[in-house]
């Protein structure tokens, strides 16, 4: 039967969590799916989490099932009631709901039960070594690991030992719990794990009642368990947890929850660690841990991304079973794949230079009506002032143009964008050679709509120099330098790296339309890029450019 499942499934291009799930179903081992999405709540989440929230929601949802948010709050010292405000925000903006909150902390008085019945049957053990001898008695790959001197302490005493622990008669680091396994297991994790330290410290929601915390190894099972999660879907550098994740649960004879592993995500010019996002954080590298230069989902949010392009990005990427690097290009593409069919035009200047109509009349001001959206030519529309001083892009003029340059240059063509066709008949520099004021002539039958068309090459776009508003508008490059920042040899510190040109601010020139928008997404300012206003200081943050036909 299975067979023919495969065959179905390779003929539908399903991916190998889906093929497992449906066999699942097919086979009757489960009715219905439940996954989960576990965050520890000790930082913001990125577009890697992203990923994981989309591929466990999503596949609940595809198969009817539903999907828990669980907090994996075992460490008081590094969690706060923010982190957690924080992630269940971004999973709300990317279109997500959870089935029920739950919390690790929720099950410390049954982690902990849990955890006596180990020791009653002899698979535990209270170890007084320190952090240091533990890690140097667990051997190497090569090398089997020395048995702890206390690793063979009676039932009685430790009992009596942990019971004191959760008491808080000892400092932290004092003692610990260990699963009692086997110190020479080819397995390194299998080499008596720690299950419980002691943490004095104020935990966010259970307070001062616990000053012993379980370990990630031993409570992520335990939990799965109690919530009967049927699919724990984790990322590749857990698959080496996964016979210890198996092995707590066989002991303890519970729900056989179980885990699958796949391919993290690991963008190009990007880091994901939440130690290195957390340092740039503190000192200051960024501004925040918003700040639309990092990968995490409120710096992307803020910076313009879509949920709809987050989400298109996740099923563009897929599920693989091996680690691999994706280039930042396809996020990129992503956003303008959503945002070119929704997103509302306008003409702005970043980089101006003054242009004058010389046979246009003084003072007199014409407006032309311009698609909001050119998908919608029937659609909305917003009028655009022309008078007789106007700005472009200095790069739309070349003094020495070459043959195949379709912008502005003497004695050249080119249309206005929704306007008139002018020409180039002069233009004045400054001591430096800079070109400072372009002289032109328009073409009073090229009014679109009007006359007798004709057409030119190129077209670019402008604003009316008396009637714009000058907003902020913030340039975003790659944060680092260096494409493959997960190959930095070792020793090399990434902040060597970083882009010393990731940000940067210019004023922009816009059609007065601009301040009107109500559509709460990037909006593409005509031939530069898509652009989104920031919601703390009403700045113009550069989402994505637009792809540039021409090339020097």
């Amino acid at each position: 039967m299975s067979e023919n499942i495969n065959e179905v499934a390779s003929e539908r291009n399903l991916n190998f969590l889906e093929e497992i799930i449906e066999n699942d179903l097919a086979t009757g081992k489960h009715k219905s799916i439940l996954t989960r999405f576990p965050p520890e709540p000790n930082g913001y989440l990125h577009i890697g989490h992203a990923k994981s929230i989309c591929l466990n929601f999503g596949l609940a949802k595809k198969y009817g099932g539903k999907t828990n948010l669980r907090f994996d709050d075992t460490n008081p010292v590094k969690e706060d009631t923010e982190y957690v405000d924080s992630i269940k925000e971004d999973i709300k903006w990317l279109g997500f709901e959870w089935a029920n909150e739950f919390y690790a902390s929720d099950y410390f008085d049954q982690l902990y039960l849990w955890a006596e019945e180990l020791i009653k049957k002899g698979l535990a053990y209270v170890d007084d070594q320190t952090q240091e001898e533990i890690r140097q008695n667990r051997g190497t790959v090569s090398q089997p690991g020395v048995e702890s001197p206390y690793r063979n302490r009676s039932v009685e005493e430790n009992l009596k030992l942990f019971r004191e622990m959760k008491e808080g008669k000892y400092a932290d680091g004092e003692k610990v719990l260990r699963a009692k396994i086997d110190m020479s297991h080819p397995n390194m994790l299998f080499r008596d794990p720690l299950m419980y330290r002691i943490i004095h410290a104020s935990h966010h929601r259970t307070g001062n009642k616990w000053c012993i915390y379980p370990m990630y190894d031993y409570a992520h099972g335990e939990c799965d368990s109690i919530e009967n999660i049927t699919h724990s879907i984790c990322t590749l550098e857990f698959d080496v947890h996964r016979p210890l994740y198996d092995w707590f649960i066989e002991k303890l004879g519970i729900f056989p929850s179980h885990q699958y592993e796949f391919a993290r995500l690991n963008l190009t010019y990007t880091v994901m660690s939440k130690r290195k996002l957390l340092e740039l954080v503190k000192n200051h590298y960024v501004d925040g841990w918003d700040d639309p230069r990092m990968p995490t989902i409120c710096g992307i949010r803020r910076r313009g991304y879509t949920p709809e392009s987050i989400r298109m990005f996740a099923e563009k990427v897929g599920v693989a079973k091996r680690d691999n690097v994706i280039d930042l290009s396809l996020l990129e593409w992503c956003l303008r794949q959503d945002l070119n069919a929704r997103s509302n035009r306008y003409m702005a200047v970043l980089n101006p230079v003054k242009l004058v109509i010389d046979n246009w009349e003084d003072g007199k001001v014409e407006y032309f009506d311009a698609p909001l959206n050119p998908a919608e030519p029937d659609g909305p529309k917003r009028k655009v002032p022309f008078t007789k001083e106007l700005l472009i892009e200095k790069e739309d003029f070349m003094e020495d143009a070459p043959k195949k340059y379709f912008r502005l240059k003497p004695d050249g063509e080119v249309r206005l964008k929704y306007a008139y066709i002018i020409k180039c008949n002069s233009f004045v520099k400054d001591s430096d050679g800079n070109v400072t004021e372009i002289h032109c002539t328009y073409d009073p039958d090229s009014k679109p709509g009007v006359g007798e068309w004709r057409s030119v090459k190129g077209t670019i776009h402008w604003v009316s120099e008396e009637l714009c508003d000058k907003v902020e508008a913030r340039l975003y490059e790659h944060l680092f330098t260096e494409e493959q920042m997960g190959a930095i040899p070792e020793g090399v510190d990434y902040k060597e790296y970083l882009n010393p040109n990731s940000l940067t601010i210019v004023t922009a020139y816009a059609e007065p339309a601009l301040k009107d928008d109500k559509s709460g997404i990037a909006v593409q300012f005509e031939r530069v890029g898509y652009f989104y206003k920031d919601p703390e200081n009403g700045a113009y943050n550069k989402a994505t450019g637009l792809k540039d036909s021409f090339k020097m």
